[in-house]
């Protein structure tokens, strides 16, 4: 049997149709059991990874990064353009995706970039660190390299000035420091912690967030002095914490809304112990507040407030530690700048603070001063990341 053409084109176009109405819209944000990182709140720069620049109230894919290859995923960058992010795969190879008017990215460019694309060159990375700056670290067979921003030093390679061809586009090598376990960006200082414990640190220090006891920049690593023993470290914008051995919690540097935890809003140039802490596993820093993890899965927070990111219900600054009400099982945390993500033991994650961009993640942009829920339990997430000058969120 022969159809006339037009016949045959009015049954392909009514084909389609019935097809186009049997699969289902593509959902306008993932999907909370996907296997893809997680992005959303403020994307000017493409700091998403979701090939626009648009905002996203709730949690979208990051393009073609799986939550199951990533090893630490880091977010740097301030509020405008050059906010970005980093993640080190578990092939130990370095992807990078946001603004890059200074280099940040590490591609050799200042091309921004609203997907993700591999560092070239960049392979062996142990652990990465996006910082506010913007400027990037990446610690590689125990040395730290270094990218970005460099006005301050923060780079570690003995200059503050871009490179000959005007701008440290690639990675640069931190002079004389070896045998580096993980490394930490503020806004514009760097902290490393070597194997053998001790702390090192470069770049700003004019609220003695480098906390060797001056207030001079330095552009290649000191020894922070009577530091000993640490386990881990945690850099805010201009104040730095520490959790030694024996869980006794040190912090250093700027503290005019008490993020040094020391019951005072005096800056310190050398550590300081926090007051009234017990059982710390982890220990975290935002922009200019600071959170530890206790060994019963809760938490306690100090420092800035004003946008309810400590997440006690108040807007009030705390120079000690407070706790978190209802808060517990919480297994990872990142601060941003004012706002504050954690994720569970159940692999839900909530979120705190200001809103005005949806980084609490809700679909709305409403603040709270308590958790909200960003991604419910059973989401996949394990680890969260959020830099500490920005208004982005990711969950990995």
């Amino acid at each position: 049997m022969s159809y006339r053409p037009s016949y045959v084109r009015a049954m392909v176009a009514a084909a389609v149709a019935l097809a186009a109405l049997a699969v289902p819209a593509a959902p306008a944000h993932a999907e909370p059991r996907d296997p893809w990182v997680r992005a959303w709140g403020l994307n000017i720069g493409g700091q998403l990874g979701n090939g626009t620049t648009l905002d996203q109230p709730t949690p979208g894919s990051v393009t073609g990064v799986a939550r199951g290859d990533v090893r630490e995923l880091s977010a740097g960058g301030f509020n405008s353009n050059v906010s970005f992010a980093l993640a080190l795969l578990s092939d130990e190879t370095v992807l990078s995706w946001g603004g890059n008017t200074s280099g940040q990215l590490g591609n050799g460019t200042t091309t921004t970039q609203s997907f993700p694309a591999a560092v070239a060159g960049l392979s062996g990375v142990t652990s990465v660190s996006a910082a506010g700056g913007p400027f990037a670290l990446a610690v590689r067979g125990g040395r730290v390299l270094a990218w970005g921003a460099n006005a301050y030093g923060q780079l570690g390679n003995g200059q503050t000035t871009a490179d000959k061809d005007g701008l440290t586009t690639r990675p640069v090598a931190v002079q004389s420091l070896n045998r580096v376990r993980d490394v930490s960006g503020g806004c514009e200082h760097s902290v490393a912690l070597r194997e053998d414990g001790t702390v090192w640190t470069w770049g700003r220090n004019h609220l003695g967030q480098l906390g060797n006891g001056t207030r001079s920049d330095r552009n290649t690593p000191q020894r922070v002095p009577g530091l000993d023993d640490v386990v881990a470290v945690a850099a805010g914008c201009a104040h730095s914490v520490a959790l030694t051995a024996d869980g006794t919690v040190k912090a250093w540097g700027r503290n005019d809304k008490g993020q040094l935890g020391n019951d005072s809003a005096e800056d310190s140039a050398a550590p300081v112990d926090v007051q009234h802490l017990d059982s710390v596993t982890k220990v975290f820093a935002g922009a200019y507040q600071s959170y530890a993890v206790l060994d019963d899965g809760t938490v306690r927070a100090w420092g800035w407030n004003g946008q309810g990111q400590l997440g006690d219900g108040t807007t009030v600054d705390r120079t000690t530690p407070v706790p978190l009400p209802g808060l517990s099982d919480v297994q990872e945390m990142a601060g941003g700048w004012q706002h504050t993500l954690a994720v569970l033991t159940d692999q839900s994650v909530l979120a705190w603070g200001n809103n005005s961009n949806g980084q609490l993640g809700n679909g709305t942009t409403h603040s709270s001063p308590t958790p909200v829920t960003a991604l419910p339990p059973g989401s996949g997430a394990t680890r969260v990341a959020a830099s500490v000058a920005n208004k982005s969120s990711y969950a990995y």
